[in-house]
């Protein structure tokens, strides 16, 4: 295709490089919980992985074909598709993991959350270069800022409150980076705040029982205490027995104990914590400077791009991105509390996977565009 010469090659490098070590790392971490816990052949995590990924590789030299006009074009509707998806899963969802947060088709199940942070990031970058004249406006501000409160709302009745929370700092983060009257931001700010203690409040009155369970989550200090190593801090705790067993060098690739049933989530929630007891503080710092690398040149591609369209979607991306990986290793370090955040690239999940196939083509489209037009091709 005549746009592959002309995408960003270090993102590009980074990217399958990060993707491929996922790869490997997903079926080291998830060939005895797949025999043993599920009763499946050892690959069958890494084949379901790797369909995924052939599936995103279309899914990419699909997408980088369309302007990111297109984009900003279809969001409109994609945004509808996502209120009507949400409504969909909160109403006739399977019940997963104690969450109605899937759409299951046969054999297929497909979480419209993860997909909705990627539509959220391009619908911005439309709204604000559509009403770049009107940045001064309070509804203008609003209006967004609305839009994400409606859509985390639906997310928290599912109960997802990791991806609810993202989508809230998201929304809030990607609003600052839009250049409006400092006094428009302090009133939204303080407005904001007022109506977020309202819900939660009014939330507690009428829910009060699961408005506890979530602040206990927030209870996460010393998760290998006698009172909580068999309850809330077990997931942790082992946790730490894979940092503390990686060392400098690991113990060597498939060599882990802790995935031996000890950490439930090895393949998904807990991936870095296998890759840290396998392959040692040298790989794993590694694979953190590969992070660093790609939202580094995403980051790079936003600020060389030609429109605020393109800056926005590429700002957006890299925090989607920081947000996962910040959010995800500070709770398998026990930092903060435990969301259930996958880390990208490496955790697996189709969903999320694609997700974010579909957030790097966009940044690459945005790449693209900018060498095009220093070429004087529109």
């Amino acid at each position: 295709m005549k746009f592959l010469k002309h995408t960003d090659k270090i993102l590009l490098l980074v990217s399958v490089l990060l993707f491929s070590i996922g790869l490997v790392m997903i079926f080291s971490s998830s060939n005895i919980a797949a025999f043993m816990r599920y009763n499946k052949t050892p690959y069958n995590f890494l084949i379901k992985q790797l369909g995924s990924l052939i599936l995103g590789l279309f899914l990419f030299l699909f997408l980088i074909r369309f302007s990111t006009k297109t984009y900003s074009a279809v969001s409109w509707f994609a945004l509808l598709g996502s209120f009507g998806l949400l409504i969909f899963v909160f109403l006739f969802g399977p019940i997963i993991n104690d969450a109605r947060s899937w759409i299951r088709i046969g054999s297929f199940t497909f979480q419209p959350s993860e997909l909705v942070k990627v539509i959220l990031i391009v619908w911005y970058a439309a709204f604000f270069e559509l009403n770049r004249h009107k940045l001064n406006n309070l509804f203008t501000n609003f209006f967004p800022l609305i839009i994400s409160a409606m859509i985390a709302a639906l997310i928290i009745l599912q109960p997802d409150f990791g991806t609810a929370a993202i989508i809230i700092i998201l929304s809030f983060m990607i609003y600052f980076l839009v250049p409006n009257q400092g006094i428009v931001k302090f009133k939204v700010i303080f407005i904001s705040l007022f109506i977020m203690t309202v819900v939660l409040f009014g939330y507690y009155t009428f829910n009060t029982s699961s408005f506890k369970r979530q602040i206990e989550r927030f209870d996460y200090a010393n998760p290998c205490s006698e009172e909580k190593f068999y309850t809330t801090g077990n997931q942790v705790c082992n946790s730490y027995i894979a940092f503390n067993n990686g060392n400098i060098w690991g113990k060597g690739l498939g060599n882990s104990t802790q995935k031996y049933l000890y950490l439930p989530e090895s393949h998904t929630d807990f991936i870095f914590a296998i890759v840290v007891e396998e392959l040692g503080f040298v790989v794993s710092s590694f694979i953190i400077l590969l992070f660093m690398i790609l939202l580094w040149r995403i980051i790079y591609i936003g600020r060389n791009s030609t429109s605020s369209r393109g800056s926005i979607i590429c700002y957006g991306v890299s925090i989607y991105i920081f947000l996962h990986m910040t959010i995800n290793l500070l709770g398998i370090m026990g930092w903060m509390p435990l969301t259930g955040v996958p880390l990208p690239f490496l955790s697996y999940g189709g969903s999320f996977t694609l997700s974010l196939i579909f957030a790097l083509s966009m940044v690459q489209r945005v790449a693209i565009e900018t060498k095009l037009k220093k070429l004087g091709i529109s």
